[in-house]
């Protein structure tokens, strides 16, 4: 019978050609890769709304490479977020994220088409897919992938589909995935007018950095995309073969990046602003903040971090004005309106918290949202809606959920 089961679920690999498991079907691997691109997007830092033309240049240049991929039809999204941390990945049906922290490391057009083309090999190839049907075989569920995940502070409280998406998307990459992305994606960049020899230069820097402990490299990019001599010499040896030359795109793309890396120093004043918060040392944080928003003023992160910091100085008003302005300048982002939500809890606004809370919700749905609301409910004589939020909460493990679970037995004894 498994026989049977194994051979009624095998494809033809779109990128390959070998014939494969095939568990997931087409039409659910674009479900998936569009539910769980935005909040994918959120849980790593949310979109680099400060530079939209950036975002429009990367999905130029991803679309020209994905015309000219084995999957052309897939619905490819391309978007740069806002964080520091050097990292590229792709969803399930072309749904591929650059970080800023990785585009302002790199040279010309031509090496972020090296990372683009990488990613998009991921997506055709159903490299995520795969590692998740292999996951549903072992029984073990989404644990099972080998989870690299940054120190976001949200990842532990996602819950459901949000948390899916981003250990869908950093998951570690076998050699043998990775290997296959590098000479697909060196193909296309050839069929699309770049330069491979862009690809190999890329992989001997990332085995530098890699062997030199680059912290930055080793939470982000490495963890999920392992680099390694081996595949240093299998691209030189696919690009001898192919042929070198073709467009590398240097004065356009630092004329693109530009911007973004004049806001660096803005941005690494908001990084050491954070590590300082969690070390406790809120009047030196304060004054790292002050200088990232002094740089940029329409950053909404660095508002929320501020806000953050006053709030465990104990000015709750305070900080209420700088979640209003996060909030204001990113409406979407789910995490500003957590911190905010639960700012106006503690300060007794429980019809604002509430709003809040929902909002937040709606797009990345995670166990402090739904204990806090269950706790709204209860002081707003909202028995069964308390319940049900409390039961939300108590699917996640942690304080939280025990928390949510105490909660829970106590109003079904009363």
């Amino acid at each position: 019978m498994l026989a049977l089961f194994v051979l009624a679920g095998c494809s033809v690999n779109p990128v390959t050609g070998e014939r494969q498991l095939s568990l997931i079907s087409e039409s659910q691997e674009h479900e998936i890769g569009r539910e769980q691109y935005v909040p994918t997007q959120q849980m790593q830092g949310g979109q680099f709304y400060i530079d939209p033309e950036l975002t429009r240049y990367v999905n130029e240049v991803g679309q020209k490479l994905a015309a000219v991929s084995d999957r052309p039809d897939l619905p490819y999204e391309f978007t740069v977020l806002n964080s520091s941390v050097p990292n590229a990945w792709a969803l399930p049906a072309g749904k591929i994220a650059i970080n800023r922290g990785l585009l302002v490391q790199l040279e010309d057009e031509a090496q972020m088409a090296s990372v683009l083309g990488h990613e998009i090999v991921h997506a055709a190839a159903r490299h995520s897919v795969q590692r998740m049907q292999q996951s549903m075989l072992l029984s073990v569920g989404i644990a099972g992938l080998g989870i690299a995940l940054t120190d976001n502070k949200w990842a532990g409280l996602a819950m459901g589909g949000a948390a899916l998406g981003s250990q869908i998307a950093l998951a570690r990459n076998s050699q043998a995935h990775e290997l296959e992305s590098d000479d697909h994606g060196i193909r296309y960049m050839i069929e699309a007018g770049y330069d491979p020899m862009a690809a190999v230069e890329l992989q001997e820097l990332f085995v530098k950095l890699s062997e030199g402990g680059s912290s930055s490299f080793l939470d982000g990019l490495f963890a999920s995309h392992p680099p390694s001599q081996r595949r240093v010499d299998e691209n030189r040896k696919l690009v001898a073969q192919l042929g070198a030359g073709g467009y590398r795109g240097r004065e356009e793309y630092q004329r693109r990046i530009a911007k973004a890396k004049a806001l660096q120093p803005a941005y690494d004043a908001r990084d050491e602003a954070a590590k300082l918060l969690n070390d406790g040392k809120l009047d030196a944080a304060l004054t790292k903040i002050n200088e990232a928003i002094a740089k940029e003023p329409d950053e909404a992160a660095f508002h929320a971090l501020r806000g953050q910091i006053h709030e465990r100085m104990k000015k709750p008003e305070v900080a209420r004005a700088d979640y209003d302005k996060a909030v204001s300048l990113y409406p979407e982002m789910f995490s500003y309106r957590i911190v905010r939500g639960l700012n106006e809890l503690n300060l007794g606004n429980l019809d604002k918290a509430r709003t809040d809370l929902l909002e937040a919700s709606r797009v990345v749905p995670t166990s402090i949202a739904y204990l806090r609301l269950g706790d709204i409910a209860v002081r707003q004589n909202q028995r069964g809606e308390a319940m049900q939020y409390y039961n939300q909460a108590a699917q996640a493990g942690g304080d939280i959920g025990e928390e949510a679970r105490r909660k829970l037995s106590a109003l079904q004894r009363n």
